[in-house]
């Protein structure tokens, strides 16, 4: 075998170059320094060929009326690049200034930022298709409330709609969307299953005229329209004016706080309701006490006496009341709920029905019917709307619940909270939680009528507004006055 060959022999073949007298330098190794100094010759003109090529290469291209260069492979200025992951993405290089030297090889690459979205309501993104057992409809005779399932086989459902059909229990079947939409696996925490129900017999159920001539309608689960039937227990709903949908929203803020004292209320449409503009629709208990017609209240309170029972503490820690503090059967925690809940929706008709503590407009109650210029004698002012239950004298129920959003800061009215040294924890932590926007959306989104109509998630939006403001100012007035803040789950 033969040694590995020097690289000067290698480069003599290269060359052509046989050994001889005439190439002494080449072929002797007399001079190694000479050989070493034609190698690195041989490479300097091997690299200098190479720049030269790229030179070559990188020639100036023509460019176009704007100056730009045309671009290589016969792609005119302004065509569009060929699709693929990165199309739309390829912008051409900003101008730039005449003494500013610019790589003609060079690509720039632009990446355009996604158009942020504000994020979605937990259970209101509809989810995709999927087939799902269908809800078996209430047989005859059934009440719209019950849930349990009817006897019998139940059929698959073909494919869902393309929204996607609401859950929960009791929504309508035969594929008709209910006004009640639950996207998500279950309803919100703060509503009850009992709270779904109602409310979705409220939006769902039949309409027809309860007999006597009364106010509300009568809300059938199955049979005719025009059935004869009086109303029970969880049978009728109370119809309301179009202006008072507000008693919706403060449905859905009484579960959030935690409160639990009003009766579900929803917005609905119908031929029999106001021309079918939509309006609220309230349960109909008959379990409330009955009241009297002038206050429409179970209890007999002025001003006054309402002072001097919250000095007392009526009822608090189980301590029964002696006979001369002038106690009702009312708790004590109760009026801070109701102080609590007036103030944030501006509530007067309860506990300012001469609308003492405010500036109110033409169009209030109270000066439309004359009460305005009795603020002297405030002591002697009957409270109204202060309702028990027949089982549960204890606890207060919170009827004509019409809030105003439209009153300004500087005119609230603070005489409701009067008198009131502590307020309820559930609700003050709801408060400072920071999540009370997000908790009134995910709820009213449910009640699809109301939702629409006042104008989607902008107009809910404002009304939030209104009442995160009022509870900033609500705590401030805690601190402020060295309120407490207790628990009162009792």
């Amino acid at each position: 075998m033969t040694g590995p060959r020097s690289p000067g022999r290698l480069l003599t073949r290269l060359l052509g170059a046989r050994c001889g007298p005439r190439l002494p330098k080449l072929c002797g190794g007399r001079r190694p320094g000479a050989r070493r100094t034609l190698l690195l010759g041989t490479a300097c003109a091997l690299y200098l060929g190479f720049l030269v090529s790229q030179v070559g290469r990188a020639a100036p291209r023509p460019r176009d009326a704007a100056g730009r260069a045309q671009p290589r492979g016969g792609r005119a200025a302004g065509a569009p690049l060929a699709e693929g992951p990165w199309a739309g993405t390829v912008g051409a290089p900003e101008p730039r200034g005449a003494g500013s030297a610019l790589p003609l090889n060079v690509v720039y690459i632009t990446l355009r930022s996604r158009r942020s979205k504000p994020a979605h309501i937990r259970g209101t993104v509809r989810p995709k298709r999927r087939k799902k057992p269908a809800l078996a409809s209430p047989g005859p005779g059934r009440d719209v409330f019950s849930a349990a399932p009817s006897p019998g086989p139940r059929r698959a459902a073909p494919h869902a709609p393309p929204g996607g059909r609401p859950r929960g229990s009791g929504a309508p079947a035969g594929g008709a969307e209910s006004g009640i939409r639950i996207y998500s696996e279950s309803a919100p925490s703060w509503l009850s299953r009992d709270d779904i129900l109602r409310m979705r017999a409220l939006a769902d159920g039949a309409l027809a005229r309860a007999p006597g001539g009364r106010a509300h309608l009568l809300l059938l689960g199955a049979g005719a329209p025009g059935s004869a039937r009086r109303c029970g227990p969880r049978a009728c709903g109370l119809l309301r004016r179009p202006l008072d949908l507000s008693e919706v929203f403060a449905f859905h803020l009484d579960r959030i706080l935690g409160l639990n004292r009003t009766l579900p209320a929803v917005g609905r449409k119908s031929e029999l309701i106001q021309d079918g503009r939509p309006c609220p629709l309230i349960l109909w208990d008959s379990s409330l006490s009955p009241a009297s017609n002038e206050t429409h209240s179970s209890v007999k309170l002025t001003w006054g006496t309402y002072q001097q029972s919250l000095k007392q503490k009526c009822w608090q820690n189980g301590r029964v009341p002696k006979p001369e503090w002038g106690c009702t059967e009312i708790h004590h925690h109760e009026w801070s709920k109701l102080a609590l809940f007036d103030f944030l929706l501006q509530i007067y008709n309860r506990l300012d029905t001469n609308c003492c503590g405010f500036r109110p407009r033409k169009e209030d109650a109270c000066v439309q019917n004359g009460l305005r210029p009795k603020c002297d004698d405030q002591d002697s002012v009957a409270l109204a709307h202060i309702i028990q239950r027949k089982h549960d004298p204890r606890h207060l129920v919170f009827i004509d619940n019409k809030g105003f959003f439209d009153r300004s800061e500087d005119n609230l009215n603070f005489k409701l909270l009067e008198g009131i040294k502590e307020f309820p924890e559930s609700a003050v932590s709801v408060l400072k939680s920071q999540h009370l926007r997000q908790k009134l959306l995910q709820s009213l989104f449910l009640d699809k009528v109301y939702w629409e109509s006042q104008g989607g998630r902008q107009g809910i939006e404002k009304l939030i507004d209104v009442i995160e403001q009022r509870a900033k100012i609500l705590l401030t007035y805690i601190n402020a006055h060295g309120a407490k803040v207790l628990p009162m789950n009792e």
